[in-house]
């Protein structure tokens, strides 16, 4: 049950035969999960606690399966017609809910739809077909009206439910989710996913975007993708010294540190915000970015440097560590205890930046030419 009260739905459409696969997708390991299971997953955690699922080819496993994630089942007789005869099964028992007002229908093959996406579509729904939408390209799955049904159960199937819902209202919900537009029809495609699903707590450089572009001010973002160029700058330079960073780990980091620069204590506010949004790996360099001791190891990590570059970046314009906190200190000449804080993080800044020069051999102006103006 959502907070405004209303009941939602949903189904998973397990029936077909994974032909092109080679194996069947309900069942596959996708990340130490099978791909049902990821499915059931994203409902439950957007709090939709018994999404139903659609099982015909291989029923038996497939209700196994179901019934060990604690889910129901509904048998597609007639599966072996295509799809859309499991999205009338779908509608005939969501039909039996009560006091349904809409509900979600997803393809098992788009497994990696993030929870958040659900529930930006929950709190979105306005009576109208709700679909997601990345990178503006519609995506699964779409939130259903209830009323809808009969519609469904007496549609002929010809252009599938797409074609069906075309004529009806519908609603745009821009979502920072890649997900919603990635299938697994073949091998190849399964590729993706099984890379995709190791790296969900980073996100990938779009996704960062997008969220950024959803989240923060056109300032904010502004200074955003300054820093994430050149946080990526030093990242790239240092790989080429030896170096083993995670390049999509700094720049999604980078981007998006300032996430929750409205907020008290924005740092830690913004790594919160991103471990709830699913983005667990950039919390810890987020939560840290205003102050990052060099590190007793010698090893640098993404914290440095992406703590680094955000002390190189004034808007979105370089800046150098001294001229940075040098502003600081003029602004807070009167504050004995705020300027002894303002050099010890200068200090950090000033040794982070020597680590790099050391493990480089050569100057920050010379790593960072061309990277921004």
């Amino acid at each position: 049950m959502t907070p405004d009260r209303r009941r939602f739905g949903a189904a998973i459409l397990a029936a077909g035969f994974s032909s092109r696969m080679g194996a069947f997708k309900p069942l596959m390991d996708l990340g130490g999960k099978s791909v049902l299971e990821r499915c059931v997953g994203a409902f439950q955690q957007a709090g939709i606690e018994r999404p139903l699922v659609v099982a015909g080819h291989c029923a038996a496993q497939v209700q196994s399966e179901a019934k060990r994630l604690g889910v129901p089942t509904v048998h597609n007789p007639g599966y072996g017609d295509g799809m859309f005869s499991s999205v009338r099964a779908a509608a005939s028992a969501c039909a039996g809910l009560p006091d349904l007002d809409a509900f979600f229908l997803l393809p098992v093959d788009i497994p990696l739809v993030r929870p958040v996406t659900i529930t930006l579509l929950l709190h979105a729904y306005d009576g109208r077909v709700a679909y997601p939408v990345f990178a503006g390209e519609r995506g699964h799955p779409p939130l259903i009206p209830a009323g809808l049904i009969p519609r469904i159960l007496g549609h002929d199937g010809q252009g599938g439910l797409q074609g069906l819902l075309e004529g009806q209202p519908g609603l745009d919900v821009p979502v920072w989710d890649r997900g919603i537009l990635l299938d697994a029809d073949t091998p190849d495609d399964f590729a993706v996913l099984l890379w995709r699903a190791a790296r969900l707590h980073v996100g990938e450089r779009d996704e960062a975007l997008a969220l950024a572009g959803q989240s923060m001010p056109g300032r904010g973002l502004a200074h955003g993708q300054a820093v994430a160029a050149v946080a990526v700058g030093l990242g790239e330079e240092l790989n080429r010294n030896g170096a083993r960073l995670d390049l999509d780990l700094i720049h999604n980091a980078a981007l998006l540190h300032d996430v929750a620069k409205d907020r008290p204590g924005h740092e830690a506010a913004g790594g919160a915000l991103l471990e709830r949004l699913g983005l667990g790996g950039l919390s810890p360099i987020v939560g840290a970015h205003r102050d990052v001791p060099p590190p007793a190891s010698g090893v640098l990590t993404e914290k440095e440097v992406v703590c680094l570059a955000d002390k190189l970046v004034r808007c979105d314009r370089r800046i150098r560590v001294e001229e940075r906190f040098g502003e600081k200190l003029a602004l807070y000449a009167d504050n004995p205890e705020a300027c002894a804080a303002i050099r010890g993080r200068m200090q950090h800044a000033l040794a982070l930046r020597g680590m790099v020069e050391k493990a480089c051999g050569r100057g920050l102006e010379d790593i960072l030419a061309g990277v921004l103006p």
